[in-house]
């Protein structure tokens, strides 16, 4: 009983603390307003270009590591058809996502 009574009051006074506070923020937890304000030096398009010559040198050195393996099983949606009969044998298409599993009959995942 006592128990239940310290649980109700520390919730009531917890919900009181929340509703006074909701409103309340730091001045220094906000965006600038200005689009063009300067960021550490630096303005919005120097930082548009920055990025994007990291990522062009990124996507120069990543190659063929981004191309389609033959050991990787890409996945496939619950409902998609995720194999093929080829006679006695069943070809696998794709991976059925977590908590699915690939029907046999249907050849679909559910």
């Amino acid at each position: 009983m006592e128990s239940i009574r310290t649980v109700v009051y520390l919730s009531v006074c917890l919900s009181v603390m929340t509703s006074l506070c909701q409103g309340q923020r730091s001045a220094d937890n906000h965006l600038p307003s200005a689009p063009d304000e300067p960021l550490m030096g630096l303005t919005t398009k120097d930082l548009a270009e920055a990025l994007q010559g990291f990522l062009d040198e990124a996507d120069s050195s990543v190659g063929l590591s981004v191309e389609k393996k033959a050991s990787v099983i890409p996945r496939c949606d619950v409902g998609e058809r995720c194999a093929m009969k080829h006679g006695p044998r069943i070809g696998r298409l794709c991976d059925c996502l977590r908590g699915t599993a690939c029907n046999t009959f249907f050849l679909r995942c559910y």
